[in-house]
């Protein structure tokens, strides 16, 4: 393609059009990396006019490690019957929620592996736990495969289990599974089965149907090639051309170090490339958040540059990442300290992007913390007796809940 063709693209995009896959790919390929950090950065700019840049207060708590999906670019999960399986017990879960509640944060991010021996009740029984202890307190929780894994092993069809969910008290829909949106890529990755790109898709289409907000991602980097990222960001904007229902896109980078896919990760210019394409394709979503998670905090504030208007989360507690070699940690000040030395406002959100304020820490005197958190500290015990009361599908469940207290 010539200079004039990315041209052209560049000032249809910079009058707000929008651009099709053969011309996403025209972009991605052909445009400098400094173009196409210029025109995502002019469509945050427009989306964004006020220079403020958000960020939320909350922790990613997972659940569980165990997981019978076992895709291959995990180093996160533990096999059933895994010496080192877990389940975190309501206790635990409540004294993750008073430390988030202590730095500022009213949400938590609640994921975990598709584990067979956690009944619909289980999760139930939670989340109203949760509810009744803090009735204030957000649920961003269960990723569309976790959904999915939960109507499979109930029985149930995914409508009744999201309105089962939503009575007992999850408040919105994380993105999490994603990965690429093609079943050629999926099959390659050992997903295929947890769920096909049109089950994930589906499953949005029935959480957004039932009224709640969800976020969308892709992770990038493992098998795919450039025109498959496009595909996959292409199904995501055909959906909320229907619903309207995600509030943010998030991309980062596959993280290779201790799974059995192995690899070499993506560049940070990859990085940056790929976030600006987003911003470019998905016209019809408003926020980007930048992925420090995976890319570190310098990297996180280029981010601000290339379409990013979001620095995502503090998050506290991080899992599934670290098991794969990352183990980035930003506080809230810290977070704070890279959105203005990037000359922006920072100021705090929920998961609906309402704003909230800004810096706690500037509000009052908060404990800073240097060193994500992790799902259970050495020696603690591994599965709650609280298991006991629910029924296992699974025979190393079944045995582990008939031994005596």
């Amino acid at each position: 393609m010539t200079h004039t063709s990315v041209e052209a693209l560049r000032q249809r995009v910079a009058g707000g059009g929008r651009v099709d896959a053969a011309e996403a790919l025209t972009l991605y390929r052909d445009a400098s990396t400094w173009q196409l950090g210029q025109l995502a950065d002019a469509i945050r700019a427009r989306k964004h006019p006020g220079r403020v840049v958000t960020y939320i207060i909350d922790r990613n708590v997972n659940y569980t490690n165990v997981c019978v999906a076992r895709c291959n670019f995990c180093a996160f999960y533990r096999v059933v019957g895994s010496s080192d399986g877990y389940v975190l017990s309501r206790d635990e879960l409540f004294a993750k929620i008073d430390e988030t509640r202590a730095v500022g944060g009213n949400q938590v991010l609640l994921q975990g592996g598709h584990n067979p021996d956690l009944p619909l009740a289980w999760y139930e029984d939670l989340f109203r736990a949760v509810k009744a202890r803090y009735p204030a307190f957000k649920l961003h929780a269960l990723s569309p495969p976790e959904i999915l894994h939960i109507s499979r092993s109930s029985t149930l069809p995914v409508p009744a289990v999201v309105s089962r969910l939503i009575a007992a008290g999850l408040d919105s829909v994380p993105g999490g599974g994603a990965e690429i949106l093609v079943d050629r890529v999926r099959k390659l990755l050992n997903c295929y089965n947890k769920a096909s790109a049109d089950e994930w898709i589906g499953v949005m289409h029935e959480v957004h149907r039932q009224g709640l907000r969800t976020t969308a991602t892709m992770m990038y980097g493992s098998v795919e090639t450039p025109e498959e990222r496009i595909a996959h960001l292409l199904r995501v904007r055909d959906l909320q051309d229907l619903t309207g229902g995600f509030t943010a896109f998030i991309t980062w980078s596959y993280q290779p170090d201790h799974t059995e896919l192995a690899g070499v990760e993506s560049t940070g210019a990859e990085y940056l490339r790929t976030l600006a394409l987003a911003r470019i394709v998905l016209d019809n979503i408003d926020n980007i958040q930048a992925s420090w998670v995976t890319q570190g905090g310098k990297v996180g504030q280029l981010s601000l540059g290339f379409g990013a208007n979001d620095m995502g989360s503090v998050m506290i507690e991080e899992n599934v990442v670290r098991a794969a070699g990352a183990s980035y940690c930003m506080d809230e000040v810290e977070i704070v300290r890279n959105i203005e030395n990037a000359g922006f406002a920072p100021m705090r959100r929920t998961m609906h992007y309402d704003l909230v304020g800004g810096p706690v820490f500037r509000e009052r005197e908060v404990p800073r913390r240097l060193a994500l958190d992790i799902a259970k500290p050495d020696g603690a015990e591994l599965m709650p007796a609280e298991l006991a009361g629910y029924e296992a599908r699974s025979r190393a469940g079944r045995a582990q809940r008939s031994q005596p207290a």
